[in-house]
């Protein structure tokens, strides 16, 4: 996968990250120290001898999870909240707000390079992408094996599922095939 932190989208960056594990096949890319570390790495959020631990590691699925979780909030009205899991990892990450700068962010402390650093930066990009206007706009696959992070470009915010070719194309095939379906069979 290309670089989501690339060109500075924090958007990009968080729907990388809630993609580490894809749902359908059960591969998760950051269950190990090893993958963590080198996917912090590969995005440049921790250098490529930064370590990571068993503990980074579960700090890491928790805030992929509450993310994933909060994005699915984001179907529905506004105003959702962050759920319990994400407040619990963001507690366990070294953050700090400042008020240096245009706007105040959420920024991680020192020591810098290390994988709780690495995580605390993909923490702040919750921030950065409420400050860009697309944190609402980031949501999960409808379909339930999919769970696909994405972000909504529909002018309506609409979107449901990460691909309609695929996952739209599921869902409404099932439902077609429910309503067509012989009572008593």
């Amino acid at each position: 996968m290309a670089d989501a932190h690339a060109d500075g989208d924090p958007a990009l960056l968080l729907t990388d990250f809630v993609n580490t594990l894809d749902v359908d096949s059960g591969a998760d890319g950051i269950s190990t120290p090893a993958g963590l570390a080198g996917w912090l790495a590969g995005r440049g959020l921790a250098p490529a001898a930064a370590a990571a631990g068993d503990a980074d590691v579960r700090v890491a699925a928790a805030l992929r999870e509450g993310l994933r979780e909060a994005m699915s909030a984001h179907h529905g009205p506004e105003g959702a909240g962050f759920p319990d899991d994400l407040e619990d990892a963001l507690a366990a990450l070294p953050l700090r707000i400042t008020l240096a700068g245009p706007r105040p962010a959420l920024v991680p402390l020192d020591p810098p390079g290390t994988a709780a650093d690495g995580l605390a930066r993909v923490a702040a990009a919750i921030m950065d992408s409420a400050a860009a206007g697309t944190w609402p706009r980031l949501k999960v696959c409808q379909e339930d094996t999919c769970r696909w992070a994405f972000l909504d470009t529909s002018k309506n915010r609409s979107r449901s599922w990460c691909s309609m070719r695929v996952c739209g194309n599921r869902t409404k095939t099932r439902a077609y095939r429910a309503r067509r379906k012989i009572p008593g069979d």
